[in-house]
């Protein structure tokens, strides 16, 4: 099994990091309002700028690969555009922000650029996601706004290959697929297992947690085909919109906050439960597969009291102490150690794909946690073992 690498980026939470295009570089919030760029240095990343425009925490960071710009939202309603730019007076490059007028009177909270890089989507807090492209004449960033029929906050999007569909997760327990049409932007789009006419607004399909949970996040497939969803009831639903067919996986875990596909059959999904899940399927069914952790190689850590196969928060000293205090009457004997066996020490936070392989898949992805740690796993080294005992049965 693959071992993955493990880099300690600061010791406050990382909300939400991007890399750049061949990922010497990576941009991340350290629950802050500032933009921090780290750069590869062998084995370590050392911060050499730092992007200081916002006034409150910044909730997410997206980094267009071809154009080499980023893209900032935060708790201030603001959300800017960085773009190297040659400073005259220095005569070095340097980030400059360009302001988006986004019309939000609440919390910008996600963001993500669209395939084509000529838009992104920013959710928010005010029950709209602002759909921004470039007006050359004022040299700023315009938005048109999807509102009907959300009715909270949104919390992740997601763009579909064609630069039109986006898919929205929100608060109020619905994953949406929107249609972000702009006449002057984009070309028209081919027809799609979603719809065929797709004015600006059109709802292409609605979807509801199975247990009225927080979706926290979204994504299509590489197709486009399909749709995946994570929510705050412990499931990971898939959508095939033909049928319309919905798998509902109900995890025996804590919550999902983040997932990225990595094939067209495959997805990873990870977020309170410390550990990256791997899920695989079909049409025909899905199933979670295994984790990318391999907690059981951490048994020793844990104390004699540790459980065989229990992994995440529970599976700590501490844990295992009120256990046996419960169930023996007895404390245990020990040093107090209450770090878990997975890699991650707390809730990550975000996971994206780090590298392609040679079949066009995801061979990589890298993750951040509120532990401050940055770690790039090996899709394809997969441990069932630490998953034992924990997984729900799949529900249709």
């Amino acid at each position: 099994m693959s071992a993955p690498e493990i880099f300690s980026i600061a010791q406050t939470p990382v909300t939400c990091h991007a890399f750049n295009a061949d990922r010497s570089q990576l941009a991340v919030s350290l629950n802050d309002n500032d933009v921090q760029i780290y750069a590869r240095q062998g084995n370590q990343w050392k911060a050499t700028e730092t992007l200081a425009e916002h006034d409150k925490v910044i909730t997410s960071i997206d980094w267009a690969p071809n154009s080499n710009r980023i893209v900032t939202a935060s708790q201030d309603r603001n959300a800017y555009v960085w773009q190297q730019t040659l400073d005259p007076v220095t005569g070095q490059m340097a980030w400059k922000p360009t302001l988006v007028l986004l019309r939000i009177n609440r919390a910008a909270t996600f963001v993500r650029w669209s395939p084509n890089e000529d838009k992104f989507a920013v959710a928010s807090g005010a029950r709209a996601i602002a759909i921004c492209s470039f007006d050359p004449e004022n040299n700023w960033w315009v938005a048109r706004q999807l509102k009907k029929p959300i009715r909270s906050t949104v919390l992740s999007v997601d763009w579909h290959p064609n630069n039109v569909l986006l898919a929205a997760g929100s608060a109020d327990m619905k994953a949406r697929v929107f249609s972000a049409y702009i006449k002057d932007v984009d070309k028209r789009p081919s027809p799609t297992v979603w719809g065929e006419k797709l004015p600006f607004n059109t709802i292409c399909g609605e979807y509801t947690s199975p247990a009225g949970g927080w979706v926290h996040a979204v994504g299509f497939s590489p197709s486009g085909d399909v749709l995946a969803y994570a929510s705050h009831d412990s499931s990971v639903s898939i959508v095939y919109p033909g049928g319309p067919t919905i798998y509902n996986i109900r995890i025996n875990s804590l919550p999902y906050v983040t997932l990225t596909w990595t094939s067209e059959d495959a997805l990873v999904a990870a977020g309170h439960d410390c550990q990256p899940v791997v899920f695989s399927g079909s049409e025909a069914g899905w199933a979670a597969v295994g984790t990318l952790d391999d907690t059981t190689s951490g048994g020793a850590k844990a104390g004699a009291g540790a459980r065989a196969g229990s992994v995440g928060r529970l599976n700590s000293a501490a844990f295992n102490t009120f256990r046996n205090a419960d169930t023996r009457g007895q404390g245990q004997d020990g040093s107090g150690d209450t770090e878990l066996l997975t890699v991650h020490q707390n809730t990550i936070t975000s996971v994206r794909p780090f590298e392609v392989g040679a079949d066009g898949n995801v061979a990589r992805v890298s993750t951040t946690g509120v532990d401050g740690k940055l770690v790039i796993w090996d899709v394809g080294a997969v441990s069932a073992g630490g998953l034992a005992g924990r997984l729900g049965g799949m529900r249709i």
